[in-house]
């Protein structure tokens, strides 16, 4: 099978589109032709051995780490789960990826893909969707009339973030440039601050419950954000390599958000896919042998929305 990797740590020219062996399925495992899997930042982070403590992959190794597809054979000991179904899942970070023709995953990682979007494009979800699910309902414990702070809702975890913060009964307040304005807006976002322009701690003049920090801003800003939330709120970071602030004195907790695999927590997001209530964005679909200059272009800050990547 074709497959993208990198043998060794270092910038986007590392990657190679190569041959591979084909993958067989242990126990507990199942083997998936891949429709899709999609580009995360983490990816390049990752390939540039940024995260060797947190997520040691052995070399060489395929990225992707979200994957949408059909199981095509099954392992020892896999039910509930059948050769021919079309799956969704968010694979261990540290294990092969799904960049590639066929991939293992666990089978408990993976749920059936929802049948409302092109099964390629399923592939645009899990790592966000549960990038914003777990900030807003895990760490930030959001309820119906509440106000949300969702800094650099421009992205992808942003665009998931508003939908389900307002599908929740929230009043959302988001900040984003120009050229995603409009997307953030038909999210459902009640106030859409433009932060080019105007800085968020004078746009808000009132306070917030939770705000959720998904843009890589300087400690002086992250900081800034506490001042906007009410005593006993939270600030659920995503930006990990830079611890988030709290405010003790007023019960403000201050929370790094590092995602997790959750098959529950994605099943209900591709019910709520299904059921018209989520909107999944695709911005681009990339054969997998452009992998390395998608990679090339995500590091000069050219990659604007969600990316799939197709075999």
């Amino acid at each position: 099978m074709k497959a993208v990797r990198f043998h060794e740590y270092g910038d986007p020219g590392v990657l190679r589109h190569e041959d591979v062996e084909l993958p067989v399925p242990g126990a507990g495992e199942v083997r998936i032709r891949v429709a899709a899997t999609s580009f995360n930042p983490v990816d390049g982070t990752i390939r540039g051995g940024f995260m060797r403590g947190p997520i040691p992959v052995a070399l060489p190794h395929t990225p992707g780490i979200d994957v949408a597809g059909t199981v095509d054979a099954l392992g020892e000991g896999v039910d509930g789960v059948s050769v021919g179904d079309d799956v969704v899942g968010f694979l261990p970070m540290d294990g092969a990826g799904a960049a590639a023709e066929y991939v293992l995953a666990p089978a408990e990682v993976l749920v059936p893909a929802p049948k409302s979007v092109p099964l390629a494009d399923a592939a645009a979800l899990p790592l966000v969707g549960l990038t914003a699910y777990q900030a807003l309902f895990d760490h930030g414990g959001l309820t119906a009339g509440q106000r949300v702070l969702i800094n650099g809702a421009g992205g992808a975890v942003g665009g998931y973030a508003v939908q389900l913060a307002k599908n929740a009964g929230a009043h959302v307040i988001a900040t984003a440039g120009p050229r995603s304005t409009e997307a953030v807006k038909s999210a459902g976002a009640d106030d859409v601050i433009d932060h080019t322009t105007t800085g968020v701690t004078t746009a808000v003049t009132e306070g917030v419950d939770i705000a959720l920090n998904l843009a890589p801003v300087d400690p002086a800003e992250l900081a800034a954000l506490v001042t906007l939330i009410r005593s006993g709120g939270v600030l659920v970071n995503t930006t990990v390599w830079m611890p988030a602030p709290g405010d003790e004195e007023r019960g403000v907790r201050g929370i790094d958000l590092f995602v997790r695999s959750d098959a529950d927590q994605l099943a209900r997001l591709v019910s709520l896919v299904d059921r018209g209530e989520l909107r999944v964005d695709v911005a681009e679909r990339v054969p997998l042998a452009e992998l390395p200059a998608l990679h090339a272009r995500a590091a000069e800050g050219a990659v604007h929305g969600k990316v799939v990547v197709v075999p």
